[in-house]
């Protein structure tokens, strides 16, 4: 319901909209009305209550509840279905438990805080309060279970592309889904999978994105590797405006990859790589070596030539960075 006054508010502002209005298209009562815009305003939100003439939008808070998200969205099925908490540990782990628990496909999970949020091989990630959109994506693919560690590549095309349509910044993606700016990563993707023998059950996509992280907020062993989207654009990053944006690039690129099979997805991954073509090294368990990322595989494998012999490097049990760093970026 909120969502819905919200849009009408918005259509309509700077011109007020009576209450008796909003309860002839919402069919509840005036009552019903005004206790739903006292939320909103305690939500944050600026509505000015005209006498006679009805209730003005002025401002809307920073924020990623669904009232803001939802809006805004253009998917059609995608992100319909929300779950929104101030702080969680992960919005992986929120997104788990629901769907273990039988949710719809295509719930989406956004928190403004993560206080334990994870990467891949494990690592940390850093998710101030409302300082950047993180989230997670809940699917129930047809497809085998040795398709779904493409869906990252596809979730990595998703976010990159609708950075750089937002914002006009020339971000790209490290093998496998890193998202970088100016050497420093950005974004951070984690997939997770829960499967039996020839079935998916579901796919849970975690994203962070650092949208405007104080660099002396982060911690020490970050500074020189991390970087925001606030720190290489002047634009008004509006994050439910860019989390729409990114749903309906997920929701495009998913449903290709249903269609047509997963061949366009890393063609658009190709495009917007900065690792291919590069010379690289390659930490692997048990050895280091150095090669040139020549493209990736039809399962999104990276493919380096090493000593003149190719070989298939796999995402989840190696770090890649550029052979040669400056300033400590990589």
């Amino acid at each position: 319901m909120r969502q819905r006054i919200l849009e009408i508010l918005r259509k309509r502002a700077p011109e007020p909209v009576s209450g008796e209005e909003l309860s002839a298209l919402l069919e509840v009562s005036r009552t019903a009305i005004w206790k739903h815009i006292q939320v909103l305003k305690n939500n944050g939100y600026i509505i000015d209550s005209v006498p006679k003439k009805g209730y003005i939008l002025q401002s809307a808070p920073d924020s990623l509840r669904p009232e803001e998200v939802v809006t805004r969205l253009e998917t059609k099925w995608l992100g319909h279905s929300i779950n929104y908490d101030e702080a969680v540990t992960s919005t992986n782990e929120v997104a788990k438990k629901l769907a273990n628990a039988g949710c719809k496909d295509g719930l989406v999970c956004i928190a403004e805080e993560q206080v334990g949020g994870k990467g891949r091989l494990a690592r940390g990630w850093f998710s101030p309060y409302a300082r950047g959109i993180w989230f997670s994506v809940v699917l129930k693919p047809p497809f085998m279970p040795s398709e779904a560690s493409k869906c990252t590549l596809l979730a990595a095309v998703a976010v990159v592309r609708a950075i750089n349509e937002y914002t006009g910044v020339k971000a790209g993606i490290k093998w496998p889904n890193d998202i970088l700016i100016d050497g420093k990563k950005m974004v951070g993707i984690l997939t997770e999978m829960n499967a039996e023998f020839g079935h998916i059950n579901y796919i849970v996509i975690g994203t962070g994105i650092n949208i405007n992280v104080p660099k002396e907020s982060l911690p020490e062993d970050l500074k020189d590797i991390v970087a925001s989207l606030a720190d290489v654009t002047a634009k008004k990053i509006n994050r439910a405006e860019l989390l729409a944006l990114i749903l309906k690039n997920m929701e495009e690129f998913y449903e290709l990859a249903i269609t047509e099979g997963f061949g366009p997805v890393l063609d658009e991954w190709r495009w917007w790589s900065i690792t291919l073509g590069k010379e690289v090294r390659v930490i692997a368990p048990n050895e280091t070596y150095i090669g040139k990322a020549l493209d990736i595989d039809e399962d999104g494998l990276l493919i380096v030539e090493r000593g003149g012999e190719k070989v298939k490097v796999i995402a989840g049990d190696v770090s890649i960075r550029p052979a040669q760093t400056e300033g400590g970026k990589y």
